[in-house]
């Protein structure tokens, strides 16, 4: 196949698995839009909404190394992917019946679950067709597709709570764009029956052991996500204190999320350029969000936001693309599994912590969650000049 033909090729893979994450984003941005209000109606505490959100992720992002395992072994790609994507259909409308916050938070971590499962075998087939287009490029794409999701998600939600003011409903919606989701995964399946095809192995990259960079570069991205919070939890914040009505919560997440989906294409071509330094630009850049967040006024907390998905935006996008470049393809599943626990064990981690200190100190919170952040540089620098 002609060079630019195969980049057409891997594009349009890339586009399908995109539109696949913008609905099942709409889906899940749109309910984690509501979350945090929705569980502290049900009775739960800053501490309660801090440990659920971040223990979804944790539960989430462990048993991929068990998904990433399996997708290198058996490399049903497609098979693992579809059985990680049915828990969004059915866990998320669920939470409209849900009558006390240990049911939705049961529900909640159920679809990380199914996250968990789908993951790995999604960045794997990422990964390989980002490698004829540019490993930032191709997952700056795929974020943007997915952050389009995260904007009308929380956006639909906004639509329900200013007409009807019912959570319950806006989850029950949700089931929509969960079946058109599960649909194109399907469509996309019968086009590109067998993903890995779309790399070439690269000869530098031939190794099947996981190389210590890794986790270097593990410890870095870990200090990134302990000090990151997680919205349920500043949706919270805003509810307590009243800074916005129910219907501007949401509207603040769709804010970072277009900022996020911004972010992830700029971010992602400059990696194609300048490598690690564009990701240390972007936590350099997003590290305050918490000092404005949680210490601000409404147009203060508005910028607080816009910086919170400017580093959402380069998570989800650059961390996963430096790890491609790291490992060959025979073990890219389970480096993502590995990869993508650790991560999560620092995110769940990080997540209790700042639910614990926004209930005893907020100023305390933002020491912690700016500190952390800014730790993880030299770690970063040190990838940065280790891999060429």
């Amino acid at each position: 196949m002609h060079l630019n033909a195969k980049k057409k090729f891997a594009l349009k893979f890339i586009l399908l698995l995109g539109i696949v994450s913008l609905f099942s984003d709409m889906v899940y941005e749109g309910a984690q839009s509501i979350t945090g209000p929705f569980l502290g109606l049900l009775g739960a505490t800053g501490a309660v909404v801090g440990f659920v959100a971040g223990f979804g992720e944790l539960v989430g992002f462990v048993l991929r190394i068990i998904s990433g395992r399996i997708v290198d072994r058996t490399a049903k790609y497609w098979l693992i992917a579809f059985i990680g994507y049915l828990p969004i259909l059915i866990c998320i409308p669920l939470l409209s019946f849900a009558n006390s916050w240990q049911i939705a938070a049961t529900l909640i971590i159920l679809e990380r679950i199914g996250k968990a499962i789908r993951t790995p075998s999604r960045d794997a087939m990422l990964s390989y067709a980002s490698h004829n287009v540019g490993r930032g490029l191709g997952f700056g794409l795929h974020q943007v597709l997915d952050q389009v999701g995260g904007v009308f998600g929380p956006l639909l939600m906004t639509i329900i709570l200013f007409y009807k003011n019912d959570y319950r409903l806006g989850f029950i919606v949700l089931i929509i764009p969960a079946v058109f989701s599960l649909l194109t995964l399907l469509i996309a399946r019968q086009l590109y029956p067998h993903p890995q095809h779309l790399e070439v192995e690269v000869q530098e990259l031939t190794s099947k052991k996981i190389p210590s960079l890794l986790w270097i570069y593990l410890i870095g991205s870990g200090l990134v996500a302990a000090g990151y919070a997680d919205f349920p939890l500043i949706a919270f914040h805003f509810q307590k204190i009243s800074l916005l009505s129910p219907v501007w919560i949401p509207i603040f997440y769709i804010i970072a999320m277009a900022t996020s989906a911004t972010s992830a294409l700029l971010f992602g071509w400059l990696y194609d350029r300048y490598g690690c330094v564009s990701l240390i630009i972007a936590i350099l850049f997003s590290s305050t969000f918490a000092l404005f967040v949680f210490l601000g006024n409404f147009s203060v907390a508005l910028c607080g936001m816009v910086l919170w998905g400017i580093g959402i935006g380069a998570q989800r996008s650059l961390l996963k693309a430096v790890v491609g470049d790291m490992v060959s393809k025979q073990i890219r599943g389970s480096a993502y599994g590995i990869f993508n626990t650790g991560y999560g064990v620092a995110w769940f981690l990080g997540s209790w912590a700042l639910g614990v200190l926004y209930d005893v100190s907020i100023p305390w919170l933002i020491v912690f969650s700016i500190t952390t952040q800014l730790l993880a540089i030299p770690f970063i620098f040190v990838v940065k000049t280790k891999l060429k």
